[in-house]
């Protein structure tokens, strides 16, 4: 095999071993090569990586090899980590979610009925995240909060109306079955951008 054929495939290993790296032993192995040649490999990889001024940089770390990121440019990578980050909903969350869409104004009680389980820190968090909010209060003994989506929401999901939600299955055996997926299918990928 030559060099040529050998560069990518000993990248490639680097990346699919992350910070594990790869030993000399491993790449002689893999690459099918004496250890000089091996060494050559590493040394050319390390060349062209340099060369072309790409952020990484190939790093020998306790005895075997891998893929670091250049120093100088701990700066940015710092940045990224201290930036805040979009969370995804969690499957509490998206059901209590559909729970309210479908059912608005909803009191906590109801939510929790449907779904059968407490839905007390989904609804914190669907608040916290703005797609829904307090719509008003129940009439009787305690006046329970009432909940509904925002305008955030619809936006999030790319509806104009609260009407343009998928119809709920006519089916109440069906509607059981799919409770945690009231619209998780239509809507997954956007949930995941929130």
């Amino acid at each position: 095999m030559n060099m040529k054929k050998k560069l990518p495939i000993l990248e490639a290993l680097l990346y699919v071993t992350g910070e594990e790296g790869l030993t000399l032993e491993q790449i002689t192995q893999v690459l099918d090569c004496t250890t000089d040649e091996a060494l050559e490999v590493i040394e050319r990889y390390k060349r062209e990586l340099l060369d072309s001024g790409r952020g990484l940089t190939l790093a020998e770390i306790a005895g075997g090899y891998q893929l670091i990121t250049k120093p100088e440019l701990s700066p940015y990578i710092e940045r990224l980590v201290d930036a805040p980050k979009p969370a995804s909903l969690t499957q509490a969350a998206l059901e209590t979610l559909a729970v309210i869409a479908y059912k608005q104004p909803v009191s906590r009680a109801e939510v929790e009925e449907v779904r059968g389980v407490k839905s007390e820190k989904a609804i914190h968090n669907l608040v916290a995240k703005g797609l829904i909010k307090e719509v008003g209060r129940a009439e009787g003994t305690g006046r329970a909060i009432l909940y509904g989506v925002t305008a955030s929401f619809l936006s999030h999901f790319g509806l104009k109306s609260i009407e343009e939600l998928p119809p709920m299955p006519e089916d109440p055996e069906a509607l059981q079955d799919s409770e945690a997926d009231l619209f998780y299918s239509r809507f997954q990928q956007t949930v995941m951008d929130i």
